[in-house]
C-alpha cells in the first residue's frame, strides 16, 4: 500500500521464527520488506533467520500492546535478506533438531534429571541451539549442559516453558478439530479459571473443559465478555421465590432465549440457602417451571412487598411442541416390518420341501396299517437292487422287457404264476421314477442247505447251481402265491 507523499513507512518490522517466537527488529539501511521475505537478523552470537510476518503501522500498534518504546535497545536491527546460502545453512540447520532432540533426552535420562526437553531450536548460522524443557522443580542443570556442548559442538542454551508454552511449540489438533490456536495466532496466554465455564453454563468436567496441554482451555476467555454482558439483566440465581404452595428455587437459565426454570422444594431459607434444596427429593421437586425473564422479575417484586402469587403455574410459559408435516404413510419406519413376510416365505419353503410333482414323496408310513403278512416276506434281490438305486430323471412308464433276452429254459404256467410277486412300493421312493431298463444282473452261486459242494459232478444227478436272476422259473417256489395280472410275465 502507498504511503501519502512526505511520509516515511515504520523502519519497525516483526519478525517471526520456529513455533510462535516473533520479535521486533529495525530497519535501519530501508530495506523494502514484504511479509514473507527471509532476512538476517542481528543475534548474540552471530546472526539468525527468521521470516518477516508484520510491517507497517501495524507494528506500531503491537509495539503498544507489547509496552515497548521505539528507541528500546531490545528492538535489534537486520542485517539483509536472506542470501541462497543463508537459506541452505538455515535449512541443514533444521533437519538436525529432531535429533539433536532425542538425544539429548538420552543423556539427560542418564544423568537422572526429572526434566522434559520438548524441542530444540538452531540459530539460523548453527552457533547457538536454545533447548526447551518443562519441569516441576528447580533442575541443576550444569552437568547437562557441559556434556551437550560436548556432543554438539555449539553454544549451549537451556530455556524453561510452560505447559501451554509446550503444547504451541509442539502443535495439534484440538477437540474442536481445527490447529491449536496457541501454535497458530494465539501469543499472549492468559489465566483462565473455572468461573469462566460456571458464567457460560458449562458442565464442570475437567475432561471436556482441558486441552491438550492439560490446562483449562483458552477458548473459554474468547465469549466470555458476551456472557457477562447477558447476564447483568437476570437475577441472582440464590434468590428464591415464594409463594403460596411453596419455596421455588432457580434450577436453570437460558441466556440466549431469556429463560429461568425453577422447582418447588420443601426446604431453604428467605435468604436464599440452596443446601437443603439441592438434596430434596420430593415428587414437585421434579416438575420444573419455564418462566420468562420479565415474570420472574415480577414475582420477586411482589416478594419484595410481602405478596405472594398462587402458583407458578400462572406465570409459567407452555411450550408447544411443532408439528412436523412427515407421515408415515407406507410403515417405512416400523422395526417389524418385515417379520411377517419372513414368516410366510418360511412357511412356502416348508410346502415346496414336502411332496410336489416329481418329487420324493414323504408320508408317514409307520401310521400306515399293514396289507397283509404277505408284504412282510423277503422280496427278490433284483427287486431290492431297482428299488434302492431308482434313477433321477427316469421316465415316468417302464417299458416291458424284451422276451428275447431270456435263457431257453422250458417254463410251465403253474411256475410262471408262482413266481411272479406283486409291486411293492417302498416309502419315500415314487415308483413313476423307476429306471427304464434295468442293470444286467451278475451270476449268483446258491448253495443247497446241508449239501456239500462236490469237486467234479456228474453231468446226468447234479443240477446247474448258477441260476440267471432274471429266469423267474429257476426261483423257489413259494407257498402262498398272489397273481398280478397288470404285471408283464
Amino acid at each position: 500500500m502507498s504511503l501519502p507523499s512526505g511520509q516515511e513507512a515504520f523502519n519497525i518490522v516483526e519478525v517471526r521464527f520456529k513455533g510462535t517466537r516473533k520479535e521486533f527488529y529495525k530497519n535501519v539501511e530501508n530495506i523494502p520488506l514484504q511479509e514473507g521475505d527471509v532476512v538476517a537478523v542481528e543475534s548474540s552470537p552471530g546472526h539468525d533467520i527468521g521470516v518477516v510476518s508484520m510491517t507497517g503501522e501495524l507494528v506500531r500498534f503491537q509495539l503498544k500492546k507489547k509496552k515497548l518504546q521505539e528507541n528500546s535497545e531490545e528492538i535489534k536491527a537486520i542485517y539483509r535478506k536472506g542470501k541462497p546460502l543463508d537459506i541452505e545453512k538455515w535449512k541443514a540447520a533444521q533437519d538436525l533438531e529432531n535429533s539433536t532432540m532425542h538425544r539429548a533426552r538420552s543423556i539427560a535420562q542418564s544423568l537422572k534429571l526429572s526434566m522434559k526437553i520438548s524441542d530444540v531450536e538452531y540459530q539460523g548460522d548453527m552457533k547457538k541451539a536454545s533447548f526447551f524443557y518443562t519441569a516441576d522443580d528447580r533442575v541443576d542443570f550444569r552437568e547437562l549442559i557441559k556434556k551437550l556442548a560436548e556432543e554438539f559442538k555449539v553454544r549451549i542454551e537451556m530455556k524453561q516453558i510452560g505447559m501451554r508454552q509446550e503444547a504451541g511449540r509442539l502443535g495439534g489438533i484440538g477437540s474442536c478439530g481445527r490447529e491449536l490456536c496457541c501454535s497458530t495466532w494465539l501469543t499472549d496466554f492468559r489465566s483462565v479459571s473455572t468461573g469462566a465455564a460456571r458464567y457460560q453454563n458449562l458442565s464442570l468436567n475437567p475432561l471436556k473443559l482441558a486441552g491438550q496441554c492439560g490446562k483449562l482451555k483458552c477458548c473459554l476467555n474468547y465469549e466470555l465478555d458476551s456472557y457477562m454482558d447477558a447476564l447483568k439483566g437476570f437475577p441472582d440465581t440464590n434468590m428464591a421465590l415464594y409463594t403460596e404452595k411453596g419455596t421455588a428455587m432457580h434450577r436453570k437459565t437460558d441466556l440466549f432465549k431469556r429463560l429461568m426454570w425453577y422447582a418447588y422444594v420443601s426446604g431453604g431459607s428467605r435468604s436464599g440457602d440452596k443446601r437443603d434444596s439441592d438434596t430434596d427429593d420430593t415428587p414437585e421437586s421434579s416438575n420444573w417451571f419455564m418462566m420468562p425473564l420479565d415474570r420472574v422479575w415480577e414475582i420477586i417484586e411482589m416478594n419484595k412487598q410481602n405478596k405472594k402469587p398462587s402458583d407458578l403455574v400462572d406465570f409459567s410459559q407452555v411450550v408447544k411442541e411443532p408439528v412436523l408435516d412427515f407421515e408415515n404413510v407406507v410403515g417405512q419406519d416400523s422395526i417389524t416390518r418385515l417379520d411377517h413376510t419372513r414368516s410366510k416365505n418360511k412357511k412356502k419353503k416348508k410346502k415346496k420341501k414336502v411332496g410336489g410333482e416329481g418329487g420324493p414323496i414323504a408320508e408317514n408310513t409307520a401310521m400306515r396299517p399293514r396289507e397283509s403278512a404277505q408284504n412282510d416276506s423277503p422280496r427278490p434281490i433284483q427287486q431290492q437292487n431297482q428299488s434302492r438305486r431308482p434313477a433321477p430323471n427316469a421316465p415316468r412308464h417302464v417299458p416291458s422287457q424284451d422276451r428275447t433276452q431270456k435263457p431257453n429254459v422250458p417254463k410251465t404256467p403253474s411256475q410262471d404264476s408262482a413266481n411272479v410277486l406283486p409291486p411293492r412300493q417302498t416309502p419315500g421312493i415314487n415308483p413313476r421314477q423307476a429306471p427304464s431298463v434295468p442293470p444286467k444282473p451278475e451270476p449268483i452261486v446258491v448253495p443247497k442247505p446241508n449239501v456239500v459242494p462236490q469237486a467234479a459232478p456228474a453231468p446226468a444227478v447234479s443240477k446247474p447251481n448258477i441260476v440267471p436272476r432274471t429266469s423267474p422259473s429257476n426261483r423257489p417256489a413259494r407257498t402262498s402265491p398272489k397273481k398280478d395280472n397288470n404285471e408283464n410275465p
